[in-house]
């Protein structure tokens, strides 16, 4: 019978039918000696492994069998909860342990991420919609982050993107990465090849967590081919002041300091070209650098779009400067928005105009013309799923929500960056 759990240095770990894309794409990269934090792949099998024993199944294949839509809620609920609250197979927890132990708890810090069979696809990265935990120690917390991950395939917003790719969670399960954690100095995301053909690297300050939740407008640099700089611009980070009748204030000052040297941007130029013949084209990485260096922490397909030349009368408007998500222009009535809670204004074909943007914007993306944030970089993971979608999005847009006018006809142009509106 195969191991439940492997090594990702394992050849075995690279089956993605086993371990899903994420892991199966680190452990490729692992035994192309590219820099990957150690840890061990969990076989989706031990998911199907508990699902059965805490008898799960028939509530599992009721979501989407069901026409009843109370019953189908209440299906997923049963399941959610189940797996979440439910104790562990023992032969599964026992080599989960096992494996925890060997890379962390006492004292040494570790990280538990999901990787779904369905995840990190070609055209369904389902960037920012599992889980993923950081800086666990103890034996319960883990276990408790592994219960979560397996529960997280079942989470309302899961449902909903799947629902819109034709999937069914019944027929899919969620293999899990549990590795080292990178004490990083600074951390981020990448795009080997952008619309120009150039290179893009985001950077902020910590682990990571910020820049692919769109909580900040991180350090933006635009490599050529060879890995030189050709442009670059320091971080924003936020703080909130208030929250208020669905409206927050927020402060914004530099970071202060680039992230990166040109001797570790041109380390990640070269490795994100090795990146590119792992996945068989275009990559979109995520990264963290710590005293030993720069470490992979992902790397799925990217989708490339090439640029649109504007009508001559958008260039006669004024415009904002952003982090273009790469993809798309689009067009509409600007709808500004403060808040999540007051994503229910937002109609049909209109401009989403925002403040954070983060992967919660994700249900709204099928019913918008275009996304403009004012947070957030071109490596958030709501920028990814902006591309996968085809939605025009530009982030880290400085003052949008109160420059950009409610109601006015605004141009958004994905590829290079640009928003314009007519006043």
């Amino acid at each position: 019978m195969p191991r439940v759990v492997v090594p990702l240095s394992a050849p075995e770990a690279a089956d993605p039918s086993r371990f899903g894309a994420k892991a199966a794409n680190l452990a490729a990269l692992v035994q192309a000696g590219l820099p990957v934090p150690a840890g061990f792949c969990v076989d989706a099998r031990a998911y199907r492994i508990q699902l059965s024993a805490l008898g799960l199944e028939e509530s599992a294949r009721g979501v989407f069998s069901s026409e009843d839509r109370p019953c189908a809620r209440r299906c997923a609920l049963e399941t959610k909860l189940g797996l979440m609250q439910g104790a562990i197979v023992p032969e599964v927890r026992e080599a989960l342990l096992s494996a925890w132990r060997s890379i962390a708890g006492e004292g040494r810090p570790g990280v538990v991420r999901s990787s779904a069979l369905v995840e990190d696809r070609a055209g369904s990265s389902f960037a920012g919609q599992f889980q993923s935990y950081l800086e666990l120690e103890s034996d319960e917390d883990f276990l408790t982050a592994v219960r979560a991950c397996w529960a997280a395939l079942w989470s309302t917003r899961a449902l909903r993107y799947m629902a819109t790719h034709g999937l069914d969670c019944a027929d899919t399960a969620m293999a899990i990465l549990i590795q080292r954690l990178v004490p990083a100095g600074a951390a981020g995301g990448g795009l080997s090849r952008t619309a120009s053909g150039e290179m893009l690297v985001n950077a902020a300050p910590g682990l990571g967590a910020a820049v692919a939740q769109g909580e900040v407008v991180p350090d933006r640099y635009v490599l050529d081919r060879a890995g030189r700089v050709k442009e670059s611009a320091l971080a924003q980070k936020y703080h909130a002041l208030s929250c208020a009748h669905g409206r927050r204030a927020f402060s914004r000052a530099l970071f202060g300091a680039p992230c990166l040297d040109a001797e570790q941007l041109a380390e990640l130029a070269l490795l994100m070209h090795k990146c590119e013949e792992i996945v068989g084209g275009p990559a979109e990485i995520e990264w963290a650098r710590d005293d030993t260096g720069i470490s992979l922490l992902q790397a799925r397909p990217l989708a490339v779009a090439t640029a649109q030349v504007p009508d001559e009368i958008w260039l006669k408007h004024p415009g904002l400067n952003g982090h273009p998500s790469g993809i798309g222009w689009g067009e509409g009535r600007a709808r500004v928005v403060n808040c999540e809670c007051e994503l229910e204004r937002v109609g049909p074909g209109e401009v989403l105009v925002t403040t954070v943007a983060g992967p919660a914007l994700s249900e709204i993306l099928p019913h918008v013309s275009a996304v403009v944030a004012e947070q957030g970089g071109s490596t958030s993971h709501l920028a990814s799923l902006a591309r996968e979608r085809g939605v025009p999005m530009v982030l880290g847009v400085l003052d949008a929500t109160r420059r950009i006018p409610d109601g006015s006809t605004v141009a958004v142009d994905g590829v290079s960056g640009v928003v314009r509106w007519m006043q």
